[in-house]
């Protein structure tokens, strides 16, 4: 089985329960050395004028320094089945382990870039716009103590979907 493109308009899923329930792959490098994690923040929709995905990821991440290096990244959505695999990826540094062996997933190179032959859906991203998150612009003073006691604010990228492949059936 392979991935076919399809037109970004023709997909249909609610984009809070793709990322928030059933979470996302964010992973990007090359065929010679690539990184992957689990991701369950993020939104999607337009911006400038383009189709747009926004993903976060904490600076102690292995994988934020993939996607700092390169132009691309990508990110991927997956069946019930590859829970257990979703939560490998989210527990275990790249920089420690085999974690995509760990949790069986076969790296599939496109357009630059790396996704997995086990995904359902793949969004192929071009970076727009990177931009750490601080304390000083949080509305809400309850975010800064709930979600970063240690102080390691995420950094927002917002990418522009280039392609969506779906898995071919």
């Amino acid at each position: 089985m392979g991935f076919k493109e399809i037109n970004i308009e023709d997909l249909r899923f609610n984009p809070f329960t793709k990322i928030g329930k059933e979470w996302m792959l964010i992973t990007a490098g090359d065929e010679r050395k690539h990184n992957t994690m689990t991701a369950s923040w993020g939104a999607m929709g337009i911006m400038w004028g383009k189709d747009v995905v926004t993903v976060y990821l904490r600076p102690q991440r292995y994988t934020k320094e993939f996607v700092d290096s390169k132009e691309k990244f990508t990110v991927s959505f997956y069946g019930e089945e590859y829970r257990k695999a979703l939560n490998i990826c989210g527990s275990r540094s790249g920089r420690n382990c085999g974690k995509e062996k760990e949790a069986g997933l076969t790296p599939y190179y496109t357009h630059g870039t790396t996704a997995f032959e086990e995904a359902d859906m793949i969004f192929v991203c071009r970076k727009l716009y990177a931009q750490p998150m601080a304390p000083e612009y949080f509305t809400e003073e309850w975010i800064d103590g709930e979600w970063y006691p240690e102080k390691d604010y995420h950094v927002m990228y917002m990418a522009q979907i280039e392609k969506v492949l779906i898995k071919e059936q």
